[in-house]
């Protein structure tokens, strides 16, 4: 049964940025967060993992982050202070009206998920995909991984895997001095603080996915977490089909 998000909706975020989400599905809410250089269609809706969330009775929400997508992209510095993705996710769940939630992200969208619940955020039930402990508690290991991309655009390497996330950028139609902003909102979360984080988990990585650190590090460090192992490396694991499996499986459960 196929399952069509909804339009693009619109809100001004805790400083007047204007960002946008999309839903698909009703039922319990769930808030799920894209990764880094991608947006909601891509992470969440073109290969089928919100409409397999969906099915299983959810109200999935898939903003696109500040530089990403549908989103505003300011060049101004002063839009990217450290945690605005925080913020704007809070913002989100505020302008909604949610009380009774669950949240999760894959990459940069789990890193934003660990800041929230860092930051006050309480779902029943939290989803880190594509993510390792590394990825939350040195949020500046791939920080100039990233630096280097953006300020060297059209001199990587055929192959590399630089290149090829230069040409990912490409196909989502990214803004590079945007992006190179949003770097500077990434806050490491302490493995304290993470080893405190007692709601149901479910840690869901790809196979040959090492870009965050280990994933099963991750999940020993959290008092309630599952940990699935799914096909594919950090770019590929968003196309498979058991991503949306496992979060369905385990929201449902």
């Amino acid at each position: 049964m196929k399952m069509p998000p909804s339009e693009t909706r619109f809100f001004d975020s805790f400083d007047g940025v204007r960002l946008a989400w999309r839903e698909m599905g009703e039922g319990r809410p769930v808030v799920l967060i894209h990764g880094y250089f991608s947006d909601a269609q891509t992470n969440w809706i073109r290969y089928g993992q919100a409409a397999a969330i969906a099915a299983s009775g959810f109200r999935v929400i898939m903003p696109d982050l500040r530089a990403h997508g549908e989103s505003a992209k300011p060049h101004e510095i002063g839009a990217y202070p450290p945690d605005a993705l925080t913020k704007d996710g809070h913002a989100l769940i505020a302008h909604l009206g949610l009380t009774d939630y669950d949240l999760g992200g894959y990459s940069l969208g789990a890193r934003t998920t660990s800041r929230m619940l860092a930051t006050g955020a309480t779902p029943r039930r939290i989803v880190f995909a594509g993510m390792g402990l590394d990825g939350l508690t040195s949020a500046e290991r791939r920080a100039d991984h990233f630096r280097n991309i953006l300020n060297n655009l059209g001199k990587h390497q055929r192959g590399s895997a630089e290149w090829m996330a230069e040409a990912f950028l490409k196909t989502t139609g990214g803004d590079p001095i945007a992006l190179l902003n949003v770097i500077d909102t990434f806050v490491s979360t302490p493995v304290e603080v993470v080893s405190g984080f007692a709601w149901p988990a479910l840690c869901v990585n790809g196979v040959d996915d090492h870009d965050n650190g280990s994933a099963a590090a991750l999940a020993n460090a959290l008092p309630d977490a599952k940990y699935v192992e799914i096909p594919g490396n950090h770019m590929s694991a968003v196309t498979k089909p058991e991503l949306g499996r496992a979060i369905a499986g385990f929201l449902a459960a």
